[in-house]
Order: structure tokens, then C-alpha cells, then sequence
């Protein structure tokens, strides 16, 4: 069983390397360059080579051309036995020949002098070998044309339809270019192709749109992309759109008045084709001997009544004709200042005086903050600790404004005062304006008598006797 296995494997062993080799074989090729760049009136060469027949047998050599349409014309053939021989007809003929005088199996590499673009295709190189049969490898010449390119404009009428107004080509190129335009435009014509007998390609675009007079002048560009070019083309292209004249008359001011001078009308008109005259004239009939008119400008050297109506400019081009008019009143007298420059003097002299106004009311204001009494309230008097409840104050001479006044908060419940340490023995027998405090007086109840108090023998006021805490309220005549 284990020798079984063991002869299956080396059969499949031997079979597998008889398929490599057959493949090795079969993989011997023709060394050609696949793709071969020439310009007309060049000289071409085409290598050929068959490196390492081995086993293989070469016996002839031959050099095919085929065209694109399929036709296949032999242009050179090489036999070791027979020689050199170049077929005719060829499209070839008499430009094409070994590089090699003679040359040899292993190197038929030809040459092709004065290409022309109809000598493109493919250049097939084959050999007849034994026992293989014949091996082949195809290069392919292209032929590259530089273009001649352009862009240029095309003159159109103003319409509402889309049609060509510029146009780009690219003329006898090998291979066909590419042609694209900035901006783009969505009415863009498909490219159109042309081969030529040469067999080069003339490749035409157009820029399609509906003219405007607003289109006149403006600017587009065409690029041209060539596989002979080392960067790309671009081609402006001002646009070219032809329309009647548009009119219009400045100048006027509606204050043109009896005696005033030289005043300027100016005729300003577009148009392609240029319009080659103005011509000016006036509703009524004749101009009137105070107007002098110069191509597009009617000046007058003196305003009277003789000028008033209405002036009338007319242009003309190949296309027709546009006008514009402006009707001119004469006054009497000049125009007064405009309503608006009465207005703006008016706010202007307002918010002057307001200036003043704030100005002074602000210097007012603070002067009177200066000269006014305080704003704030004084703090309270500090109570002193220090002095007997028993002790009698000194009388305050009411001659002396030098004693700074004593001011008190009556917003407290008990105030503090000096009085606080008033309390003389020998006043008890005195009567007390309050028996009780404030709080306890109804408002049905009749107030207790003012009682004046006595004179002391020194010709000053006297205090009253005793005066209790809630009895300490002085009113703002009494001076403590």
C-alpha cells in the first residue's frame, strides 16, 4: 500500500514538471517595444528580437504592417538562405530597411525614414520556427501631429436664442486634442471630429449662448489639451455682439434760468457697430442761435426763452436707431436753496441750542450742589459714660454761634441726649409735662398743659427740674 502511494507521488512529480517545461517552452516571445512615438518627416526604428531559441529553430523573419481597417501588407522579409526582400507595393516602399547590412535572425530591426501620419498602425515582427510554429510581437507606431490651435470670436446680432458666439479649434493634430472652455456653459456644442487625408484629426467646439448687449466685450477662453504639448493652450476670446444704439441725455438740472451760462447737455449712447454720428434737435423745429452742438454735446452759451422745450439726441448705426429727449423748463429766476438744505439747517440750529441748553443746566446743577446744605444725614451723638447722672450741665449761652448745634435722631426709641444725666433733687416739686410716655397717650385724650419753664434769677433760661427718658424729646426750636 505505502509502495503505491509512493509511485503516485512521483508520477504526479514527473507530470508536473513536464508542464513547466512545456510552459517555458511556450513561453518564449518575440521582444518587441509595444508602443513607438514618431512625428512626421522623422525616422522611425522598430527592434525586433528572439533572445534564446534554445531548441527552437529559426528559418525566416518578416516584418507585417496592419492598418486600422484590418489590412496587413508584408513590408520587409530576411532568409538566411535567400536574403533580404521588400515587397511591393507597400505603403512603405523605398522608406523602409534592415539596420543591419546584413542582418541576422537574431536582429531584424528596421528602420523607416520621412514617417508620414498614414504610416501608423501596427508593425507586426514574426518568425517562422521549427518545431514551435511562428512566434510573433506586435509595436505600435503612432504618429503624433502637433495641432495648429486657435480661438477666436464669432459676431452674432443680440437675441433671445442660444447661438454659437465663439469658436476653438484644433487643426490637423495626431491624436485628436481636447478642447474646453471657462466658463463653462451649459449650451456647449459636442466637439466635432474631422480626419483629414493626412490622417490627422481637426477637432472644433463652440461656446453657445443668448446674446445681450451686455455680452459685447465680455471675455471667455478656450484650452487646448495635445499629447504634443508640453502644457496646455488658452485662447481668450472676446466676445462680439452686435445691437442698436441706447441713448440717454444728462445734464439737466431742472435750473436752468434766464441768464445763466454755458450749460452742458451730453448725448451718451452704446452700440456695436459704433455708431458713426448724433445728430441733435429740438421739438419745435430750429436750433436756437445760443446752442452750439459738438458730435455728442449740446452747449448752450446763454439760457433765455428761446431754449425752452424739449432737446432730442438720435443715433444711428447699421442696425438702427435710439433716442432719448429730456424736456427743459426756463425759470425766471434762479432756484432757491432745496427743501432739504432748509431742513438740515433747521435740525442743525436745534441740536445747538439743545447743546447750550445741557451745557448750562449742567454748570447750574452743580453750583447749587456746591452752595446747598449736605444731602446726608450726620451720625448720632456719642452718649458720655463718663459724667454723673446727678451733675446739672452748664448753661449754654445762646450769644455764641461759635457752639456747633447738636443734632438728634428722633427715630429711635430712646433717645440720647445730655439730659440723660440731668436729675436735680430740689426740681422735684416742679410739674412734668408727661406723666407717662408717648405710647401710652390715646388719641381721645386730652394732652397735658405746656408749662413754661422758669427763668433762672440770672437772667438766663432754666432747665426743667427732671425729665425722664421718655420726656428727653425736644422739639426744633429748643436749644440744649
Amino acid at each position: 500500500m505505502e509502495r503505491d502511494s509512493a509511485f503516485c507521488s512521483i508520477h504526479f512529480l514527473l507530470h508536473l514538471l513536464l508542464l513547466l517545461t512545456c510552459r517555458g517552452s511556450s513561453a518564449q516571445k518575440v521582444k518587441v517595444e509595444p508602443e513607438v512615438v514618431s512625428y512626421p518627416g522623422e525616422t522611425v526604428v522598430l527592434r525586433c528580437q528572439f533572445p534564446d531559441p534554445g531548441q527552437t529553430q529559426l528559418t525566416q523573419v518578416s516584418w507585417i504592417l496592419e492598418k486600422s481597417s484590418g489590412a496587413r501588407t508584408n513590408i520587409a522579409v530576411f532568409h538566411p538562405g535567400f536574403g533580404v526582400n521588400y515587397p511591393m507595393p507597400s505603403p512603405v516602399q523605398g522608406r523602409v530597411s534592415f539596420t543591419m547590412d546584413p542582418p541576422s535572425l537574431a536582429n531584424p530591426t528596421i528602420q523607416i525614414t520621412d514617417i508620414e501620419p498614414t504610416d501608423e498602425g501596427k508593425y507586426i515582427c514574426e518568425y517562422a520556427a521549427y518545431p514551435t510554429g511562428n512566434e510573433k510581437g506586435v509595436s505600435s507606431l503612432v504618429i503624433l501631429a502637433k495641432p495648429e490651435n486657435s480661438g477666436t470670436s464669432i459676431t452674432v446680432q443680440a437675441g433671445t436664442s442660444p447661438v454659437a458666439v465663439a469658436r476653438c479649434q484644433s487643426v490637423n493634430g495626431r491624436p485628436a486634442a481636447n478642447i474646453s472652455w471657462s466658463p463653462p456653459s451649459a449650451n456647449l456644442s459636442q466637439p466635432v471630429l474631422t480626419a483629414n487625408s493626412d490622417n490627422t484629426v481637426t477637432v472644433q467646439s463652440d461656446y453657445y449662448l443668448a446674446p445681450t448687449p451686455a455680452d459685447n466685450g465680455r471675455e471667455i477662453s478656450c484650452t487646448v489639451t495635445h499629447r504634443t504639448l508640453p502644457t496646455s493652450e488658452i485662447f481668450p476670446v472676446k466676445l462680439d455682439v452686435q445691437y442698436p444704439p441706447q441713448v440717454q441725455i444728462v445734464g439737466y438740472d431742472s435750473n436752468w434760468y434766464i441768464g445763466r451760462t454755458n450749460v452742458v447737455l451730453t448725448c451718451l449712447y452704446q452700440g456695436n457697430p459704433i455708431p458713426p454720428t448724433v445728430n441733435w434737435k429740438m421739438s419745435l423745429g430750429r436750433m436756437p442761435d445760443s446752442v452750439e452742438v459738438a458730435q455728442n454735446k449740446l452747449t448752450i452759451r446763454k439760457v433765455d426763452d428761446s431754449v425752452n422745450g424739449t432737446f432730442i439726441c438720435e443715433v444711428t448705426n447699421s442696425l438702427g436707431t435710439g433716442k432719448d429727449q429730456v424736456a427743459v423748463f426756463v425759470r425766471e429766476t434762479s432756484k432757491g436753496p432745496a427743501t432739504g438744505a432748509i431742513i438740515g439747517a433747521i435740525i442743525g440750529v436745534i441740536l445747538f441750542i439743545a447743546l447750550i441748553a445741557t451745557i448750562v443746566a449742567v454748570v447750574c446743577k452743580k453750583r447749587m450742589d456746591r452752595d446747598g446744605p449736605p444731602t446726608h444725614k450726620p451720625p448720632p451723638p456719642k452718649k458720655h459714660t463718663t459724667i454723673s447722672y446727678n451733675a446739672v450741665p452748664t448753661p449754654v449761652n445762646h450769644n455764641d454761634n461759635s457752639v456747633p448745634l447738636t443734632y438728634y435722631e428722633t427715630q429711635r426709641a430712646e433717645p440720647v441726649t445730655d439730659l440723660d444725666s440731668y436729675h436735680a433733687e430740689d426740681d422735684d416739686d416742679l410739674p412734668k409735662p408727661f406723666d407717662h410716655s408717648p405710647s401710652e397717650v390715646e388719641g381721645s385724650e386730652m394732652l397735658p398743659p405746656y408749662y413754661e419753664l422758669r427763668e433762672m434769677d440770672t437772667g438766663t433760661d432754666a432747665y426743667p427740674s427732671s425729665l425722664s427718658r421718655e420726656d428727653s424729646f425736644m422739639s426744633a426750636p429748643m436749644i440744649v
